[in-house]
C-alpha cells in the first residue's frame, strides 16, 4: 500500500507543475486566445510530448488513488484481482484514446 501513496505524492508534485503551465499557457496567455491558435500550438512535438506527460500523470494520480480508496472499502478485496485489472484497462484504453487525440491535432491544409 506504501508504493500507492508514494505514487500519488510524486504524481500530485507533477499535478502541480502541469496544471501551472496549462493555466499559464491556456487560460491566461498574453493576447487572444482561439482555436487557431491552439492548434498552432499542438504543432510542436514539445507541447504535444507535455500534454501527453500530462495525460499520463492524471491516469496514473486519478486511477491510484481510486484502487487506495475502493480497497479502503475493503468489501472489494474478494474482486481485488479483477478490480486491478479493470483499472489498468481503462488506464491503458483512456492513454491510448488521450494519446491518439493529442497526436492528431494538426494545422488545416
Amino acid at each position: 500500500m506504501t508504493r500507492f501513496f508514494q505514487v500519488q505524492r510524486y504524481t500530485a508534485i507533477l499535478l502541480v507543475v502541469f496544471m501551472a503551465l496549462h493555466m499559464i499557457v491556456v487560460h491566461y496567455p498574453p493576447g487572444h486566445i482561439d482555436f487557431g491558435r491552439v492548434i498552432e500550438r499542438l504543432e510542436n512535438p514539445v507541447w504535444k510530448a507535455i500534454d501527453i506527460a500530462f495525460l499520463l500523470t492524471v491516469l496514473v494520480h486519478g486511477l491510484s488513488g481510486a484502487w487506495v480508496v475502493l480497497v479502503d472499502i475493503g468489501k472489494v478485496n474478494p474482486f481485488r484481482k479483477v478490480l486491478a485489472v479493470l483499472i489498468a484497462i481503462v488506464g491503458v484504453a483512456a492513454f491510448i484514446y488521450g494519446t491518439m487525440t493529442i497526436i492528431a491535432f494538426q494545422l488545416p491544409t
